[in-house]
């Protein structure tokens, strides 16, 4: 196979076109699951973003506003949407088919920072910042209550689930849970017993409550006579609890007895199961993290349970969306909302079937592009740098500024774990490389200006031991070096594993032999400091790009400089060679991509898909998709599409040839009205100007040319009307141009032709010309009149000798 493509001819790519964007979805707020659990509503800014919970595919709800979604609600029947922004307008929407059927004004006077739908999804509750709440019948479309009394920001609003007693529950600032009775519009009882707000509310049943709150406790309170039956002290900040169904098997969480039990999610991350009886703790999830006392990225802000996927679904700080079997707790699917700046990315796993991400987070992601299900990755402690995946793709390794470098190994069914770590640097770990041939070092370079080679051992490679390692091996450094004076920014080993190269903000760039890390050599010429180093698949060349907006290769017998390359406008961030070494893909601090040909020295294509710097670059082992990834927290998978491209030219040509050879037949056999129509359709005013003189040769030209234009349709006349603008521009043409406009104007009412697109323009082109073909004509008729006239007057002088000569 490989043999076969080395011998198959480069193909040159000409264009890459954006086939998927991996962009922020969820920027905070509480996220919503449909009933039938198939889509998530997340609000992200102006936006509300309606993902596909299988695949990932994402679309917006976009406002015309502009202005930053507070609260939204999806009515219980899933018919019903309703966002509230900062404008302070309510918008309800036919969320399916991304139409905004209605707004009008919220009334509150503050943003609206809370909703809920009751039960018959025909109230709407919605509370607000100017401490009142309002009630929304949304059929007859009118505000039926207007609830005051509540001190501060309503941030939680709640219907009964008994319709029938018309009863709605709310909380604010001074953490009391208000009843309010709507027959009555009055406050019929104030639940008192938190002493922080309070974040959930329950319904055990009619006449039972579960309330959470931020003191770490659990409320249980008897609607009956409104007092509280329990506190289950829960010991961390409790944002959401929620109640196990009474039906299904929950014993894995704990669960032996019949009766209430709840699960609760806060500031330490982990979901924990509570039997409200005794108000113990039966089952803590466990976590792949340290669990935190206090609040940190982990904490949950929000716990639903989706009864149709038999689903917990939890949100966290760092706005990552998480699916758990609601009988297990085992982790079914990962999303993660945003990612903050993106600082690297590359293609991982068997065929490239996921890619891994580096974000501004100790933490690192791993996104299967099939359906978007995202692996977070713990270990590092501080922000991960850079990454670099051996040539099998199962292997990875990142370094990060927490001086060490980590390398992970995904198995058969995609999970990923830690295997080896390595700590030695003195500062953070900036850039790594890994071996080519074989899974055998790596190499990695610091702010401390080393550079360091670090040998993997066979147990950590060979699949049945890797296995069996329960805990991350430790690496050592083989070979210490100190390689410049600033910050080294990029290293690169070469395809045959001799040869290491180094890129520095010192704007030099030094090759180094692999075994000792000796100097071989240095590559000086840049003006400003080195970004990316890359050997090159096939040739003894170096490219390096640097912050001077330069690209350049050079030879590694001399260290000569080869080519230059000269079209960024900005610092040039990474490069890559594609097309089998023949070409270049460089991606600039100015978020655009360049495509270059080594051979000619020209971009052959520049791609504008980011909006800030673009950190990552990586292709695949196809070399038919590129991944990019960017400081506007974006990651783009670009597709190759130059065979789709010359294909579709190829066949517009062949096309273009038919239609060609279509209108020649149709001249022959004079059929005029469709040579005509595909004479327009194919955008050729020359042709359409030789119809028209065919036309005009034939015996009633002109009445045959009225007739065949008479017939066109608007579009096609518009047309010709465009191109005897043209015509009417010379004087060989004119007749023709003539002819057409007078059969346009006979024909056609004014009102219809002021109807015609660029009628303005063709007219005020018309008229010049038209002025001075008419003078021309006059002059002509002046002169064949003096002809005519000399002549009668010769010929008179000629035949009065002759009537002489007869006589």
């Amino acid at each position: 196979m490989e043999a076969a493509a080395a011998v198959s001819p480069v193909r040159f790519k000409s264009n890459y076109a954006v086939s998927r964007k991996i962009e922020p979805f969820y920027t905070g707020g509480r996220v919503q699951i449909t009933r039938d659990g198939k889509f998530m509503l997340c609000p992200c800014g102006t936006r509300l973003n309606v993902i596909d919970v299988e695949t990932g595919a994402q679309r917006s709800l976009q406002q015309d506003d502009e202005e930053e979604i507070t609260s939204f609600a999806l009515s219980p029947d899933d018919e019903v949407l309703v966002t509230g922004s900062r404008a302070l307008l309510l918008k309800q929407w036919k969320w399916r088919e991304n139409e905004c059927v209605r707004t009008w004004r919220a009334v509150h006077v503050a943003p609206v920072a809370s909703m809920a739908f009751d039960s018959t999804s025909t109230l709407l509750a919605t509370g607000g910042c100017d401490s009142t709440i309002k009630i929304w019948d949304m059929i007859k479309q009118y505000c039926t209550h207007n609830l005051k009394g509540s001190s501060g920001v309503v941030h939680l609003v709640e219907f009964h689930p008994d319709i029938s007693r018309l009863q709605l529950f709310s909380s604010s600032i001074d953490y009391k849970i208000r009843i309010w009775d709507l027959k009555s519009s009055k406050c019929v009882a104030a639940l008192d017993g938190h002493f922080s707000a309070v974040t959930s509310l329950a319904f055990a049943d009619g006449n039972t409550l579960v309330s959470s709150g931020r003191d770490k406790i659990c409320m249980v309170w008897d609607l009956k006579t409104r007092e509280s039956k329990r506190t289950i002290p829960v010991y961390e900040s409790v944002e959401a609890a929620i109640l196990l169904p009474e039906k299904g098997d929950f014993s894995q969480l704990g669960v032996k007895k019949q009766g209430l039990h709840l699960v609760t999610a806060g500031s330490k991350g982990v979901l924990k199961v509570w039997e409200v009886a005794t108000a113990a703790c039966v089952f803590t999830q466990p976590v792949p993290f340290e669990s935190k006392e206090e609040a940190s990225e982990r904490s949950l802000t929000q716990c639903t349970f989706v009864p149709a996927r038999n689903e917990i679904v939890t949100v966290s700080v760092e706005h990552n969306i998480v699916l758990y079997d609601a009988q297990t707790l085992q982790l079914r699917k990962q999303l993660a909302g945003y990612n903050d700046e993106v600082l690297d990315v590359k293609f991982v796993g068997p065929g490239d079937s996921h890619i891994v991400v580096a974000t501004n987070s100790p933490q690192l992601k791993v996104f299967e592009l099939a359906t978007s299900h995202c692996q977070i990755l713990y270990g590092h402690t501080e922000t991960i740098l850079a990454l670099d995946v051996f040539r099998k793709g199962l292997m990875f390794v990142s370094c990060a500024k927490d001086k060490s470098l980590r390398v992970w190994r995904m198995n058969k069914d995609g999970r990923v774990t830690c295997v080896a770590q390595g700590l030695g640097h003195a500062h953070g770990v900036g850039a790594v490389s890994c071996s080519r041939l074989k899974e055998n070092f790596i190499v990695t370079s610091s702010q401390d200006c080393t550079i360091k080679i670090w040998n993997i051992p066979e147990s950590l490679t060979s699949k049945a031991k890797a296995a069996l390692i329960s805990s991350p091996e430790t690496l050592h450094a083989k070979v210490t070096e100190r390689g410049h004076n600033k910050d080294i920014n990029s290293v690169a080993v070469s395809p045959n594993d001799k040869l290491i190269a180094s890129g520095s903000q010192d704007r030099l760039a030094k090759l180094w032999s692999c075994s000792d890390c000796s100097l071989l050599g240095v590559f000086t010429g840049h003006k400003r400091g080195i970004w990316c180093v890359q050997f090159s698949p096939v040739d003894q060349v170096l490219a390096t790009s640097s912050a001077d907006g330069t690209l350049k290769l050079w030879g590694l017998r001399d260290f000569s400089c080869l080519k230059t390359f000269e079209g960024h406008d900005a610092s040039v961030l990474k490069i890559i060679f594609v097309s089998r070494g023949a070409q270049l893909l460089s991606s600039g601090s100015d978020g655009l991509l360049k495509l270059w040909t080594i051979k000619t020295n020209e971009c052959v294509k520049t791609l504008d898909g980011h909006e800030d710097k673009i950190w990552g670059l990586h292709s695949n082992k196809q070399d038919d998709m590129v991944v990019t990834a960017s400081s506007d927290s974006c990651i783009t998978l670009w597709k190759d599409v130059t065979e789709i491209e010359e294909k579709e030219a190829q066949a517009k040509q062949e096309e273009q040839i038919m239609k060609e050879q279509e209108l020649s037949n149709l001249l022959h056999e004079k059929r005029y009205l469709k040579a005509l129509g595909l004479a327009i359709s194919l955008d050729r005013p020359h042709t359409v100007l030789m119809v028209v003189k065919a036309i005009l040769k034939e015996t009633d030209g002109r009445k045959h040319l009225e007739e065949n234009i008479v017939r066109l349709r608007k579009d096609q006349k518009e047309a010709v009307l465009s191109f005897l603008v043209t015509w009417n521009t010379n004087s060989r043409n004119c007749h023709e141009a003539q002819a057409v406009i007078e059969t346009l104007l006979k024909h056609e009412a004014p009102d219809e032709l002021l109807q015609y697109s660029g009628i303005k323009p063709a007219v005020e082109s018309l008229l010049p010309y038209t002025e001075r073909h008419f003078q021309r004509l006059s002059r002509l008729l002046q002169a064949s009149m003096f002809i005519d006239f000399m002549w009668q007057n010769m010929r008179l002088a000629d035949a009065a000798p002759q009537e002489e000569v007869t006589l």
